[in-house]
C-alpha cells in the first residue's frame, strides 16, 4: 500500500550563535557585548574552510573496537580483525562532504543559451545520507529546479551539490534548505525549488519499525515561492506521486 508521507517547509533561520575568542582579563574585550552582526554563525561558513578536529586513523579504529566490545563482541575475533579499518574507510567515503565546498561546483556557468529562460529541472537524483540523531542511513531522491537569469550550470553539477550535502550528517529538513540556498546564492536565478523524498532507517530499523514510510520536504525560493504558477509547473514536472 501507499506509505505515510509528511511534508514540511522550513522557516528561514533568524537566530545567530555568537562565537568569541576568550577575552583577556582586564581588557576592553571583557566589557564588549556580542551582537548578532559581530560574528558569523558557524553553519554559514563554507564547510571546506572549517578546521576539522585532528583525530588519527588509529584513534578512530580504536573507537570502533570500543563499540564492538560494548555490543558484546570480541574485536580480536578473526572475522572482526579488519572491521575497524573497514569502518573508518567507509566513514571517510560516507562523510567526504565535509571536505568539499559545494559552491565551487556551481562557479563555472554557461551564457550561450540562445535566449533560453524557462525552467530547468533535474529530478530523481538518488542519494545516501546519514541521520545526525542515530547515524542511521537516509536513502532517497532529490528534485531540483531553477529559473535561470542569463546563465546555466552543467546538470551534473546540480547532482554533485546534492551529493556534497548528503555526505554529511543530516536531518532532511536542513539538507533541503541547504541545497536550495546554495544554488540561489551562487547562480542567483529568479527562483529555486528543491523537493526531497527519503526513507529514514532510524525509523524503519529501530524505534517504531515502520517500513514503507517516506518523508517529503520542500524549499521554494524566489518565484517558486511567490508565484503559484511557477511552483505548480515545477511540482508537475517532478510528479513524485506513486513513483516509488
Amino acid at each position: 500500500g501507499r506509505g505515510l508521507r509528511t511534508t514540511r517547509l522550513l522557516a528561514p533561520r533568524t537566530a545567530r550563535v555568537q562565537m568569541a575568542r576568550r577575552p583577556v582579563a582586564g581588557s576592553k574585550r571583557m566589557r564588549r557585548t556580542n551582537t548578532p552582526a559581530s560574528r558569523p554563525y558557524t553553519e554559514d561558513l563554507p564547510m571546506a574552510n572549517r578546521k576539522r578536529p585532528a583525530v588519527s586513523q588509529a584513534s578512530a579504529e580504536e573507537a570502533v573496537r570500543t563499540l564492538l566490545r560494548w555490543a558484546g563482541e570480541d574485536p580480536k575475533r578473526e572475522g572482526l580483525l579488519d572491521t575497524p579499518k573497514r569502518v573508518v574507510e567507509a566513514y571517510r567515503d560516507w562523510f567526504s562532504g565535509y571536505s568539499v565546498d559545494p559552491k565551487e561546483y556551481l562557479r563555472r556557468t554557461f551564457e550561450e543559451m540562445a535566449g533560453y529562460d524557462e525552467m530547468i529541472v533535474l529530478r530523481d537524483i538518488e542519494f545516501e545520507s546519514h541521520c545526525e540523531h542515530h547515524m542511521a542511513p537516509i536513502i532517497g531522491r532529490a528534485h531540483v529546479g531553477y529559473l535561470p537569469t542569463g546563465k546555466v550550470v552543467g546538470i551534473s553539477k546540480l547532482a554533485r551539490v546534492v551529493d556534497v550535502f548528503a555526505r554529511r550528517f543530516q536531518v532532511q529538513e536542513k539538507m533541503t534548505a541547504e541545497i536550495a540556498r546554495c544554488i540561489d546564492e551562487v547562480l542567483q536565478p529568479r527562483g529555486v525549488g528543491v523537493v526531497i523524498e527519503a526513507a529514514h532507517e532510524c525509523m524503519t530499523t529501530r524505534g517504531v519499525h515502520k517500513r514503507g514510510v517516506s518523508m517529503i520536504t520542500s524549499k521554494m525560493l524566489g518565484s517558486f515561492r511567490t508565484d503559484a504558477r511557477t511552483r505548480s509547473e515545477f511540482l508537475t514536472f517532478i510528479d513524485i506521486r506513486d513513483r516509488r
